[in-house]
């Protein structure tokens, strides 16, 4: 049976603490002292430890270097005295958690049926996804750079606790991936993950689709809907494109980040969520706050563990290794046995990837379909050199408008891309939204026209899904 320590100073928290983990299957130690609890460690190595702030000897957050066996102990702080400084101070520090006081003993629940019951599975476990780390594979992202086996070590130490990652990268770096597979290395791996592009829902609609409404609350709620939040209920909220959210809704994001609870559109009964956040962008925060994209207070509490996707043109050899894996997923969903020529390989060594890892792929599918047996130069050059934007210039004149600049800039990128409104977009560092609201409102141009038939057309489906992958 799995086994904690309870370290607190007031009896009737012990009491009350030790008849609920009792009941949810553990064997339970207590100390009313830092002196105690290093005591009781030291007789019986805890599974996890919910230990005070305040004790009579000293802070609770003193003990955690007492604990030696981190990676299979768990600590929880519980305080009285809560503050994101506090909470964001023992997330660094290694806390899976942290309960205010008074305890909210549902999510004390929640959390004790996330720790392990078998520690010689965990071990099993933790020595496959070292044996597959060796090869590239880390959860479902793909590479041996030492810039990801770096990230890789980030997201190992960050995917067991609580705390709330912010993902930042340029688009199509597989922001989503990396969300994903914190999710699948955390405890609540066997919970929802639910991925929401904020930039793909009208600003008219993403209230409801995070929070929910209740029937009648507005025109067309002609029934209940739940929300992400509540879906999402015991797992991982992805927020991709969090700068994209409307700056009045989040106030009600830090609001249920902070508390745990909302209510849904239309409902005076405030509901409890027990949720991780992940959210991503591919804007720098600190620019997006200064625009009033983003909120400050909001952006603190989300930035307790910033993560960094790194663009493929930093990743060397992962070219390479993530093409031959593209390859090898379509040979197998067509049934082929195509090969990629050594100067192909070369070719995509000498490219910059703007669209990093969701472009490489876009051109692997591009070859595969225009390829008999062997992928060639031949067959992925002509598209590169087409669409480098290196060396290419645009001459603005002194005294031209910002407006006009901008859609100067947006029309030379189209045709740069030979109008293929995804790959501008990804140039731009812009969402595929933001490009076609532009468009719309400078009206009709020859490249709005432009034929991306040469695209497959399930690429350009897959560009506009709100889900893509390489977010």
């Amino acid at each position: 049976m799995p086994h904690v320590l309870i370290v607190d100073d007031d009896l009737n928290t012990r009491e009350a603490l030790v008849e609920i983990t009792a009941a949810e299957g553990f064997t339970t130690s207590v100390a009313g002292n830092i002196h105690e609890a290093q005591t009781q460690i030291a007789r019986h190595r805890p599974d996890l430890v919910l230990i005070d702030l305040k004790l009579p000897d000293g802070n609770g957050m003193d003990l955690f270097n007492d604990i030696e066996s981190r990676s299979t102990t768990q600590i929880v702080l519980i305080t009285g005295h809560a503050s994101v400084e506090t909470a964001v101070e023992a997330l660094r520090l290694g806390a899976v958690d942290y309960l205010t006081k008074p305890i909210n003993f549902r999510r004390l629940k929640a959390l004790l049926s996330r720790v392990p019951r078998t520690m010689d599975l965990k071990t099993e476990i933790g020595a496959l996804r070292s044996e597959l780390r060796r090869l590239g594979h880390f959860g479902q992202m793909l590479g041996v750079a030492p810039v990801m086996q770096k990230l890789y070590n980030h997201i190992g130490r960050v995917a067991p606790t609580e705390a709330t990652v912010l993902l930042l990268g340029d688009s199509g770096t597989g922001k989503e991936l990396a969300a994903q597979t914190i999710h699948d290395l955390s405890l609540r791996q066997k919970q929802p993950f639910l991925p929401v592009n904020c930039g793909a829902i009208s600003p008219q609609l993403i209230e409801s689709e995070i929070f929910g409404h209740e029937k009648g609350s507005f025109t067309g709620a002609d029934r209940q809907h739940k929300g992400y939040f509540e879906r999402a209920n015991g797992g991982t909220l992805f927020l991709d494109e969090i700068t994209e959210m409307p700056i009045e809704l989040q106030v009600k994001l830090l609001r249920v980040l902070e508390t745990g609870s909302f209510m849904r559109i239309g409902s005076n009964q405030e509901l409890e969520t027990d949720v991780r956040v992940i959210a991503a962008t591919n804007r720098d925060p600190e620019d997006a706050i200064l625009a009033g994209k983003l909120r400050l207070d909001l952006y603190h509490r989300l930035n307790v563990f910033p993560l960094r996707i790194p663009p493929l043109r930093e990743r060397g050899p992962d070219v390479e290794l993530l093409a031959q894996h593209f390859l090898d997923e379509f040979n197998a969903a067509h049934g082929t046995n195509k090969v990629l020529a050594p100067d192909g390989l070369a070719c995509l060594g000498n490219y910059h990837w703007p669209g990093n890892v969701r472009e490489l792929r876009n051109y692997m599918q591009r070859a595969f379909i225009l390829s008999d047996q062997t992928i060639d130069a031949a067959a992925l050059a002509p598209t590169m050199t087409a669409h480098s934007p290196v060396g290419l210039t645009l001459a603005i004149p002194v005294g031209t408008s910002l407006a006009d600049v901008d859609r100067k800039l947006i029309f030379a990128t189209l045709e740069l891309c030979g109008g293929v409104k995804k790959r501008a977009a990804d140039i731009l560092g812009i969402s595929l939204k933001t490009l076609y609201n532009r468009l719309e409102e400078y009206g009709p141009h020859e490249y709005l026209e432009k034929d991306e038939s040469f695209l497959p057309k399930e690429i350009n489906e897959a560009s506009m899904h709100k889900g893509d992958v390489y977010g």
